[in-house]
């Protein structure tokens, strides 16, 4: 089948790759815009882009996908059908319909649940415990087109952003194959969304990273796993961003723990240190504070002493 396919990040190259060894002809790729990144402004393609140009394939790059320019370049690319995955522009309805088997998008969640930018993320966030990906019919609305195919993952306990994005990124790749010949065939029963059980995840901002330590120790916990590898969840030490990287919740001893602040270093061991949050206590066990590199609480505490009665949280 021919096809365009447009993705920007990482999360869409495995798919890329899997419909090329397919068989499938790829007509053109189209991504967001070069940008520059880092602190020497280098500008950087993006991993979609990237992965094209080794297969050959032709990179069309639109600011704004909707514009009339960027339409009419869409209509030089022989397509039957276009693959979207992370693409991050909102097509219009000229361009949904311009192929024949129309528009299908690759979404990282079980929908109708999780409709949005962070589907990936927030499922970690809200302590969900299971996930997958859906394979679905795109219309004009958020996410909310007809679903085409599922897979269902399990959450595992200790799963990061960074964890669930690749195992998502391998089981969307693998069900855009199963999907597209089933498609063709027309074997895939389009299934209405209920609109009554979905749920929005929003995109994720660096702010969303600093740790309250009011709230309970489970849902911090939830917050560093979720917004690893980026954003990351962080505090303040001694005026300094810290970066915590791997933490668990602890019990706290109501006798001993339950009067500290929350925020407050309430015992510290050789690998850990132990903070006090809203309910219960977490133990840190890996960290980076600012301008250095990722340690373990054990190698961190090797070059600083933190006392009992430390407050985190304060700038």
């Amino acid at each position: 089948m021919k096809i365009v396919y447009m993705g920007t990040p990482d999360f869409a190259v495995a798919p890329l790759e899997a419909l090329i060894q397919a068989g499938h002809q790829i007509s053109a790729v189209v991504t967001q815009p070069d940008k520059q990144k880092g602190r020497g402004k280098e500008v950087q393609m993006t991993p979609v882009k990237e992965c094209a140009l080794k297969y050959g394939i032709p990179v069309f790059q639109p600011v704004k996908i909707k514009e009339k320019e960027a339409v009419e370049k869409l209509r030089e690319y022989p397509a039957d059908l276009f693959v979207i995955a992370a693409f991050g522009q909102i097509l219009s309805e000229e361009i949904l319909n311009m192929p024949r088997f129309g528009c299908i998008n690759i979404h990282a969640s079980l929908l109708p649940a999780y409709r949005g930018a962070a589907p990936i993320q927030w499922v970690i966030l809200n302590g969900e415990k299971k996930t997958g990906v859906t394979i679905m019919q795109m219309e004009k609305g958020l996410d909310t087109g007809d679903m085409l195919l599922k897979a269902e993952v399990d959450i595992d306990s200790g799963e990061t952003g960074e964890s669930l994005h690749d195992k998502l990124m391998e089981i969307g790749a693998k069900l855009i194959v199963e999907a597209i010949p089933k498609l063709e065939r027309g074997e895939l029963v389009p299934e209405k969304q209920d609109d009554s059980l979905s749920s929005y995840a929003p995109r994720l901002t660096k702010a969303m990273g600093l740790i309250d330590w009011k709230k309970d120790a489970i849902e911090i916990e939830r917050l560093i796993r979720g917004l690893n590898s980026w954003p990351s969840a962080f505090t303040c030490y001694h005026g300094k961003t810290l970066k915590i990287w791997e933490a668990e919740v602890i019990l706290a001893e109501p006798e001993r723990d339950s009067s500290a602040l929350p925020g407050t270093v309430c015992s510290a061991g050789k690998d850990f240190f132990d903070v006090a949050c809203g309910k219960d206590l977490l133990r840190i066990r890996s960290l980076q504070l600012e301008g250095k590199k990722r340690v373990s609480v054990k190698d961190f505490l090797l070059g600083y002493q933190l006392e009992e009665g430390t407050q985190l949280g304060i700038s």
